[in-house]
């Protein structure tokens, strides 16, 4: 059974940073892709970062320089390292894993997904 779990939501104030982890047990393929993704209320979930077991990353062009994202040393584990957050960031931060076919960042590519960790960007 796939287990994902997100964590390190919370409030920041705009200009500041968070870090979220997301760790995945149960994902028994050589090759996988643990995915960020966001939905803020009454918007779309859309794909914002993601890292390959390879380590080949992805990014939303929304998030280019200023999110990073990385593995830990842990298998299925990577960090969303969040700067410079803008209040458009706030949203509920979903972390998915798996494989996808033509696009890393789309949500209908990916099966097992957490419960998400709410980011709040407000003064």
């Amino acid at each position: 059974q796939v287990q994902v779990a997100e964590s390190g939501g919370g409030l920041v104030q705009p200009g500041g940073s968070l870090t979220l982890s997301c760790e995945a047990s149960g994902f028994n393929y050589e090759y996988y892709v643990m995915v960020w993704f966001r939905q803020a209320p009454g918007k779309v979930r859309e794909g914002v970062s993601g890292i390959s077991s390879e380590g080949k990353s992805y990014y939303a062009d929304s998030v280019k320089g200023r999110f990073t994202i990385s593995r830990g040393n842990a298998k299925n584990t990577a960090y969303l390292r969040m700067e410079r957050l803008e209040r458009e960031d706030t949203a509920l931060y979903y972390c998915a894993i798996g494989r996808f076919e033509s696009d890393p960042l789309a949500p209908g590519e990916y099966q097992f997904w957490g419960q998400g960790t709410q980011v709040t960007v407000s003064s």
